[in-house]
Parts: structure tokens; sequence; C-alpha cells
């Protein structure tokens, strides 16, 4: 358990969490492992089996300290919450931001600024693993492709220039997807991004993954008050939850992609455990979706140091966070939004 911002993250199964005069005191296999002021904290989020005494609702409910429920591996369960107030107003201004197209434009720039580094990143990496002179080369020039696009991006404020960028430098980096695949990827291949229908086994395990994270991003908006429905890049449309769609453009290179890669090259994973449909799509068998989840429930405990907090924190805590940093950009405590830059 650990608090990030105004917000305590208890995840340790089997803790119990009560009411100690004005504090909340956290317990874990018998002991106080916690013990911090109500009033400190703006939101408790507990994962998977963690007990709350009902005292400790009835107080955080009269002091504004929404209390939110997820499953173990992050699916949003309930909040437990007094009269709404913050939420309300801290809506209002998402709403009014979205409408606006000039200051939409900021934070859209700032997903994409982030996406494109962390995809960046993430190439450079696979270039310092990659043996394969013919694919090395490849890496290093989507790479450099991403530098400029970064550079051309700058402080552009169209939303449609930006999504342009946005679009190419996509693009890009797909373009380069194959070549980050070892020897040991045991007949996988990847040559372009396709989505409805996933064309391939890499893209039918790209859309698992990626919709595993959205409803990771999902859960982290609703317990924070955001609205998942309205976002600044992506535009409104009927069931389409826009923030979230957001909000993971910076978090797919470090938390999906990378994930994939892993799958394949490390052989966790066969092409034996997927099916091509008459339709054309391809989807995984059970005990290869049973493998993919774990993995990626794993892949949600590695640690990172945050750029912005400074502070140690696992892949799973990002959406959380960076919808709480969000959050705060709207409400005004911070000039901009800060968005997650991977190392």
């Amino acid at each position: 358990m650990k608090r990030f911002l105004n917000t305590l993250f208890v995840g340790k199964q089997g803790s119990y969490l009560a009411k100690e005069g004005e504090c909340v005191l956290v317990k874990a296999e018998g002991k106080v492992a916690l013990r911090t002021p109500v009033h400190l904290l703006g939101g408790i989020i507990c994962f998977g089996d963690v007990k709350v005494s009902p005292w400790l609702m009835a107080h955080c409910a009269e002091k504004q300290t929404a209390i939110s429920f997820l499953s173990e591996n992050g699916r949003f369960l309930a909040k437990v919450q007094g009269p709404v107030t913050g939420n309300v107003l801290l809506r209002k201004e998402q709403y009014r931001r979205s409408d606006d197209l000039e200051r939409s434009a900021g934070i859209a720039r700032a997903f994409v600024a982030a996406k494109i580094a962390n995809c960046r990143s993430t190439l450079l990496r696979s270039l310092r693993d990659q043996q394969d002179q013919n694919k090395k080369e490849t890496l290093n020039q989507a790479a450099r492709e991403l530098a400029k696009l970064l550079a051309e991006l700058g402080e552009k404020d169209d939303l449609d220039t930006i999504r342009g960028l946005e679009g190419t430098a996509a693009k890009t980096y797909f373009r380069a997807f194959e070549a980050r695949m070892t020897s040991g990827s045991h007949g996988f291949c990847f040559t372009k991004r396709s989505r409805r229908p996933p064309t391939d086994e890499v893209n039918a395990l790209l859309s698992f993954i990626y919709t595993l994270l959205v409803h990771d991003v999902g859960a982290a908006c609703e317990c924070t008050g955001l609205d998942s429905q309205v976002g600044f890049l992506h535009r409104d449309r009927p069931g389409r939850p826009s923030l979230s769609l957001d909000l993971m453009e910076e978090l797919r290179p470090v938390i999906a992609d990378r994930l994939v890669l892993t799958l394949i090259n490390r052989r966790q994973i066969s092409k034996k455990g997927f099916h091509h449909s008459e339709t054309g799509a391809f989807t995984m068998d059970d005990a290869t979706r049973k493998t993919v989840l774990k993995a990626y429930q794993e892949r949600k405990k590695v640690e990172v140091m945050h750029p912005y907090l400074k502070e140690k924190l696992n892949l799973g805590q990002l959406p959380f966070i960076q919808a709480l940093l969000l959050a705060r950009h709207l409400r005004g405590d911070i000039d901009g939004y800060p968005a997650y830059f991977h190392r």
C-alpha cells in the first residue's frame, strides 16, 4: 500500500481498513501497516480482498473522501462516497475544456507527445537487444523519423494537425514493429496494424491487450471522478470511452506493446494457440488467453520511476496516477497536464 498525490492505494490482499479517531488505520497480516489522517486523503482505492469498516466508510463519506473498490486485476466494482460536490465541478470543467477546441489541443498535444516519445524509447530499447543488422537499421530509421515528428509537434495548437502527426507516428512505429521480434519469435510475423478484424496473431494480441488496458484506464477515470466518455484528442462518439483512449495513448508502448513482444520473443505463446476464422479474424484459444491474462497482471507489477512525481510505482498504478494528474490540471492545481514519459 502506498500514497501517491492525495490518494491511498491498498493492494495487499487481506488488508483491513478501520477508523481510529480522525485517521484511517490499515492493518495487514495482524499488524498496523499505515496510519494517516482522513482529511489528507482525496480518495482510497482498494484492490481485491480489502475490507473496510462501516465506521470508516461513514467517516470518509462525511469528509468527502471517496472509497473505490476494484477487483485484484483492476476491474472497477463500486465506489462509496458522500454527497457529490467536487466531482460535479471537475466534470463541468472537463466538458468545458472538451468543447473548447483550442484548450483541448493543449491536452491532446501532451498525450501525443508522450506517446511518440515512448514509442521512440521502446524502439531504441529493442535496438539494443536486436542482433540482425537489417532489423537494427529499420529500428534506427523509425526512431529518427519519430524524433522528427516529435520536434514537428512542438507547440501545435490545431487538433487536426495534432491528430495527423499522431497517425503518421503510429504508422512509422508499427512499420518497425516486426523488427523488434528476435530470432526466437517462432514464426510470428507482422506487416501492419489491423483492428477490425485483427488479420494475424500479433494484431490479435495487440487488440486483446489494448482492450484490457482501456478497461484499466476507464476504472482509473471512474475512481478519479472524470467522465471516461468525454475526451480531448478523441472526440465524442456514442459508446466510445474517448478519455480512456486519450489517457491510454502514452501507456500503450510501455505496458501493452512491450508485453506482446515479450510473449513472442520468449516463446511464452505459440502460433498454435490462435484460430483463423472464415471472416479472416484471428482469435486466441482459452489456454493462450489465460497465459496472456496472467502475463498482463505480472507486467503491471513492474516498477518504474515516475518522472513527474519522482517516486517509484508499478505500471498498474500508472493509469490512476495519470488520471489524478489530469484531474489536478483541470481543477487548476497544476499548470499543464504532466504526461508520462518513460525512461
